[in-house]
């Protein structure tokens, strides 16, 4: 028996239904979600990558200030005002507060001299403020307002974003500021502690002219590896937890970056507390008589 063309079949009903169900769910689904998914605190331009450099935010003069510029100038301030705080607040018998701060540095104070020994008393200053410093860096880069906070500047004919404050540990300069000033002031208290005499001996000797020439050599060699493995492990590290947590932003504004914000604090501590570790040995090596 021939079906009627007037009445529709099952399967035809079917087939409209389910091509309108279809279209209904993806017009809704434009609506909803935009093609290009949108940062929570923003354009997605901010997200797109992490750029190596730093962005000039404005000039002194004729000076350029970048964005990790003002956030390191940012956190010595920071710093500063909470060193004058506690300045003020010091007692014999301590609070909690200063109880926690005390055994900190006790803790750390204990580790240079069994390195070190009585040179620590020079040391220790040095090697806290880079714990400080490094560790305060890496916590308030954590901070909403961070790399997401900015202007739109045009630049060749298309829209840029450049955000005020950008963690100074991020930018390749900073962290190797940092490094070099970490072996200039080792190589000072070197000098300072064996003479000037038994500095060069480290490098150059008469004795054995051409091995100790080629070892000296080594050693010079080895000093620059120094620069290079402080400022790229802290540099590279603190890179790639911005971009973990940028990636994860892109999922997610509010649950997915939640684990990667506790690895990365315990990250921030860890970089800090190796950085100075190294800074202090190599202090103890090289401020240290060989004997032959």
């Amino acid at each position: 028996m021939n079906q009627s063309p007037v009445s529709p079949t099952i399967d035809a009903i079917q087939e409209n239904f389910l091509v309108e169900g279809y279209d209904n769910i993806v017009n809704f689904a434009k609506k909803t979600f935009p093609e290009k998914p949108r940062h929570p605190l923003g354009d997605d331009e901010k997200t797109e990558h992490v750029p190596l450099a730093p962005e000039v935010i404005g000039h002194i003069g004729s000076f350029p200030m970048t964005n990790s510029l003002a956030f390191a100038l940012l956190v010595t301030v920071f710093l500063s005002l909470i060193a004058f705080a506690c300045s003020k607040k010091i007692s014999v018998v301590p609070g909690k507060f200063q109880a926690i701060i005390e055994i900190i540095i006790e803790y750390v104070y204990n580790i240079g001299e069994e390195l070190a020994h009585s040179r620590n008393k020079a040391f220790f200053p040095w090697v806290m403020t880079f714990f400080l410093y490094i560790l305060a860096a890496n916590l308030l880069a954590l901070l909403p307002g961070v790399s997401t906070l900015g202007i739109h500047v045009m630049k060749e004919g298309q829209q840029e974003f450049i955000p005020l404050l950008r963690s100074i540990n991020s930018d390749l300069n900073m962290t190797l500021s940092l490094a070099l000033l970490s072996v200039i002031v080792t190589h000072f208290f070197s000098v300072k502690f064996i003479g000037v005499t038994d500095y060069l001996k480290r490098w150059f000797s008469l004795k054995m002219f051409g091995v100790f020439l080629f070892v000296g050599m080594l050693e010079l060699v080895s000093e620059f590896t120094k620069v290079i493995s402080l400022s790229f492990r802290l540099f590279g590290n603190i890179l790639a937890g911005k971009v973990l947590i940028k990636t994860a932003w892109s999922f997610s504004a509010f649950i997915v970056p939640l684990p990667f914000y506790f690895l990365e604090l315990i990250v921030a501590f860890v970089q800090a507390a190796v950085f100075m570790m190294l800074t202090l040995v190599f202090m103890a090596m090289l401020s240290e008589k060989h004997h032959t």
